[in-house]
């Protein structure tokens, strides 16, 4: 017998998915395990194996297009096997199942006899278009008027007083300048727009163009949306001196060559240690009650073409800075390639968003459900700082942690804010031989 191949949920955001790719056409045999598809999910392509033997016998979700999780994708069977029949009573169930989620109509009360029947209300004309197709400009009483064409030699122009003195200003012979006002009257607004040679003024066009929003788009836009509009979040911004970490990595650089770590390495293990001792700050609201992780797993925002991915660097406390450092470049490259598998973007108690690399002095971060704050690092600025009573030249760099009100308030969040500014201040504190 036939069986039916469902839409999978391949994350616990996924709500409907798109084939990017089929690896077997209608009429191939089919092996449990053999690559059926690819399907792009809200956060990466995956591929999805079959589970059973038999024959592609239809193929319910065509290249490029979508469908919901549990939608028919695929039916694989016997050779030869006819399933119109299934394919009928899958529509039925799927238009039935539509139709009682449809909401049901409104009421509306009978009107009575006493009330007035409503003048009926002209319908809109279609706006008159110019011979050559494009819309004819508004006219100053706001609607469409044709273009008057240029005035002949000694014909008297029909102009605004501040028309004929802006023309006069600007050097233009009014009678070559289209007249878009009552009945072809010149305007301040022709005059600003006129471009000067031809007799014809150019018809300035608007242009925009619409793609349909990725699976991936998605998703973020409704996360984002609950966190920001579910979650009261507050701000706290601190400015570290950098001098001390800058001189840490490149001796660190230098001593490990040809590996290096970066800065954003250094403010991820820092933040974990300073987790380790705020863990009110590594939280998550659960609605009923509030979780505190002992453990840390830090989330690192990665910036591709549709969006931001968050992959996990887990027990970030544990590891050392080459360690961070390798798995945020692989999970960039893999997220970049659309290789991240759910294990890779899942278990977050933090996250960290840094826009430094992209000149960003500060700025502001959603929080990531379910972690209960983030923290948007922004980029080491050269600047005057004072030093033992005297203005001498520094780097430094501000980070804003958003907290989520309903778990951390403002005397915890500014309490890790202050241990995260220590251990960038002063490495020694966070860093030994087996951090690095």
């Amino acid at each position: 017998m036939a069986e039916i191949v469902r839409m999978p949920k391949l994350s616990d955001t996924m709500t409907e998915g798109v084939v990017a790719q089929w690896h077997k056409k209608v009429g191939d045999k089919v092996k449990s395990g053999d690559v059926l598809a690819e399907i792009e999910t809200d956060k990466a392509t995956m591929e999805f194996e079959s589970f059973v033997d038999g024959v592609l016998l239809h193929i319910g979700v065509p290249k490029g297009q979508t469908a919901p999780v549990d939608g028919l994708l695929a039916i694989i069977g016997k050779e030869g096997e006819d399933v119109k029949k299934l394919i009928a009573d899958l529509e039925k169930e799927t238009a039935a199942q539509a139709s009682e989620e449809k909401p049901a109509p409104e009421k509306v009360a009978p009107r009575t006899a006493e009330k007035a029947e409503a003048p009926a209300v002209p319908q809109q004309q279609a706006p008159a278009m110019a011979p050559t197709g494009s819309p004819m400009p508004i006219a100053s009483n706001g609607s469409r008027a044709p273009m008057a064409a240029p005035v002949p030699e000694g014909a008297r122009v029909k102009a605004s007083p501040l028309a004929r003195k802006l023309a006069d200003e600007k050097g233009i012979d009014i009678r070559r300048v289209r007249g878009t006002g009552d009945d072809g009257r010149v305007t301040k607004r022709d005059i600003d727009a006129y471009q000067g040679g031809a007799a014809i003024q150019a018809p300035q066009v608007e242009h925009y163009e619409e793609v349909a929003v990725s699976q991936m788009r998605k998703t973020i836009a409704r996360r984002l949306a609950e966190s920001k509009f579910s979650a009261p979040h507050f701000y706290l911004t601190l400015e570290i001196d950098m001098e001390p970490a800058m001189r840490v990595r490149e001796a660190i650089n230098t001593a490990i060559k040809p590996d290096k770590i970066s800065f954003n390495d250094l403010v991820i293990k820092a933040a974990a240690q300073a987790l380790k001792q705020h863990p009110k700050v590594n939280s998550s609201w659960l609605g009923d009650r509030i979780r505190y992780n002992s453990h840390v797993h830090i989330g690192v925002a990665v910036a591709v073409e549709e969006g931001l991915l968050v992959p996990v660097v887990r027990f970030a406390d544990t590891k050392s800075l080459r360690m961070i450092g390798s798995e945020v470049r692989v999970f960039a490259q893999k997220a970049r390639d659309k290789k991240l598998q759910p294990q890779d973007w899942e278990g977050n108690t933090f996250t960290i968003s840094n826009l430094g690399m992209f000149g960003i002095e500060e700025f502001t971060a959603i929080i990531n459900p379910p972690d209960a704050c983030i923290l948007a690092v922004g980029g080491i600025m050269e600047k005057p700082v004072v030093r033992n009573g005297a203005i001498v030249p520094g780097h430094t760099m501000r980070v804003t942690l958003s907290c989520d009100h309903r778990v951390v308030d403002g005397a915890t969040g500014s309490a890790f804010l202050a241990t995260l500014k220590d251990y960038l201040e002063e490495p020694v504190l966070f860093l030994g031989s087996a951090a690095i």
